[in-house]
């Protein structure tokens, strides 16, 4: 039911938007207002309350546990490990925004402050780190660390319905359990679906720039289409080969085209952004993480914080669902700091040096970021390697690791959406993996015939807000069972303590008996004997 149920609304919704494209935006925009109104302030709140979750877990009597019980041994090497979470969480965002958001916070800067000045620089700096920084990452800790508990530790099917049973008991396995595995595959889809659409439209910019191809709808859904059948060629051959092999290649890929824009670019400006940019979000994180805009009204937050937010929560239980199938293993506070805090610092290196390099191009460079913004998001990057040395060989690499972790990407969702629309637990079948394949395919293709980027933007934050309220319930719930292990753990403890010292005890008293029965005859003391 489930499976069939949200592959129809899938469907339905990129039916929808590819033939009635004027009304489903109308509707959508519609939707999005009322949402970031009246529900706005509940995404700011759940998402930094996970935040200080994670961070209880991470510090708090519940961190030894361990995914799989006491025993458990990873399944992958960490390098392994942290390259595949990476690609999967945040590959396509971290190539497409790299140097578009820097710029286009300090053209069009948050907190009322003036364009284009040195305190706009500062705030874009520090705001794109807090959308990309430890937010993000603890939601889909949160979600990855859920799921692999209930699945590993308590035998559960791997669905997000199993993650509410210790809240609503055993009508996790009935009509509500229902009803909350649609929510999420649908949810995810969508979020699977943004995300592609974003490198969609800047794999075909990129093209479009190194290779004189022409650009357009067209070209966007021939990419749409070339990257399906790579990606469902990469599903066929499973987690250790495909996604593992592809993920180790594009952290390498990546590391490289980072290395060459800090040689090339601005080095010095780029580590003295990474260092400044790094003190201001740890001085405003907290200020960052609640703030709306109630008395000037600005639509800022709404536009880029509440979006990205609305799209971290679409995109957990598919993130959440791949790390939990990795991470088998890790001890709860090894999960929480490689889950959490490494890819932050990765992320924000990564900004530190293509927002860096983007921002002193615009401020001290000469180049024109303003008109590479204006004709799109997806420009600016290849616009700022206008300024670098070797052009043409970062902008192909870039679009290189773009398809890549699109690939990856889309190849690790529809391993999640086959597991999570289906009743048994372990890897779905490759008809079920196939169908979902289409179906993220068909929602990317038509949200950019129904208006791009904005229609993928608005129709993200609508649809994650019933979700952003089931993360306070898988709080609750994960609580629960850490609770309950580390209690049973003691307990086991306590009685192995207790069987040791029994043990030592009567082996006292025998030794104790052996020796007065030795000199009850007469003979020497054991021990003593020359």
């Amino acid at each position: 039911m489930v499976f069939r149920i949200s592959l129809l609304l899938v469907v339905a919704l990129a039916v929808i938007a590819g033939l009635a494209p004027g009304p489903f935006e109308q509707a959508t925009s519609a939707a999005l207002a009322t949402v970031i109104n009246h529900a706005g302030w509940l995404y700011l709140l759940i998402v930094f309350l996970t935040l200080l979750f994670l961070g209880y877990l991470a510090f708090g009597p519940l961190a030894q546990l361990r995914i799989g019980g006491r025993d458990a041994e990873p399944e992958f090497s960490s390098v392994a490990w942290l390259s595949m979470l990476f690609a999967a969480g945040m590959g396509i965002g971290l190539v497409f925004w790299g140097a578009a958001e820097p710029v286009s916070h300090l053209l069009n800067p948050p907190e009322g402050l003036e364009p284009g000045t040195p305190l706009a620089a500062g705030a874009a700096m520090r705001y794109t780190f807090f959308h990309w920084g430890l937010h993000p990452w603890a939601i889909y800790a949160l979600m990855g660390l859920a799921i692999a508990w209930f699945q590993y530790n308590r035998n559960g099917r791997g669905l997000i319905s199993d993650l509410l049973q210790p809240l609503i008991g055993d009508r996790h396995l009935g009509w509500m359990g229902k009803v909350v595995n649609i929510v999420a595959v649908v949810a995810t889809a969508i979020g699977v679906a943004t995300t592609l659409g974003f490198g969609t439209v800047q794999i075909t910019a990129g093209m479009a720039r190194v290779f004189g191809l022409p650009g357009g709808l067209g070209m966007e859904l021939l990419v749409i289409g070339g990257a399906f059948v790579l990606y469902m060629a990469s599903t066929a051959t499973g987690v250790e080969r495909g996604i593992k092999w592809l993920s180790s290649f594009n952290l390498g890929l990546a590391a490289l085209l980072l290395l060459a824009v800090v040689l090339l670019g601005p080095t010095d400006f780029i580590f003295e952004t990474f260092t400044t940019s790094l003190g201001g979000y740890i001085n405003s994180v907290v200020q960052m993480s609640l703030r709306m805009a109630p008395f000037s009204e600005s639509t800022w937050v709404g536009d880029w914080t509440i979006f990205y937010w609305a799209w971290w929560i679409s995109w957990s239980p598919f993130v959440g669902a791949f790390i939990a199938r990795v991470s088998y293993g890790r001890s709860v506070r090894e999960f929480v700091f490689g889950v959490v805090a490494l890819p932050t610092l990765l992320g924000f290196a990564w900004f530190s040096a293509f927002g860096g390099a983007a921002l002193w191009g615009q401020m001290f460079g000469g180049a024109d970021m303003a008109a590479a913004l204006a004709q799109g998001y997806e420009t600016v990057l290849f616009r700022m390697y206008d300024t670098l040395p070797l052009t043409g060989l970062l902008s192909s690499l870039s679009i290189l690791l773009l398809l890549i972790f699109f690939v990856t990407s889309a190849d690790s969702a529809v391993l999640v959406l086959g597991s999570m629309s289906s009743e048994t637990p372990g890897d779905p079948s490759l008809s079920r993996k196939f169908a979902w394949g289409i179906a993220v395919a068909l929602i990317a293709g038509a949200m950019l015939v129904a208006g791009g980027l904005d229609a993928l933007q608005t129709l993200i934050t609508v649809v994650a807000l019933p979700f952003a309220l089931l993360l306070v319930g898988v709080m609750v719930s994960l609580y629960r069972v850490l609770g309950t292990e580390a209690l049973r753990e003691k307990a086991e403890e306590r009685r192995a303590r207790r069987a040791i010292e029994d043990w030592i005890e009567r082996e006292r008293r025998a030794q104790a008996e052996a020796e007065a029965a030795a000199e009850a005859a007469g003979g020497t003391t054991p021990g003593t004997a020359s």
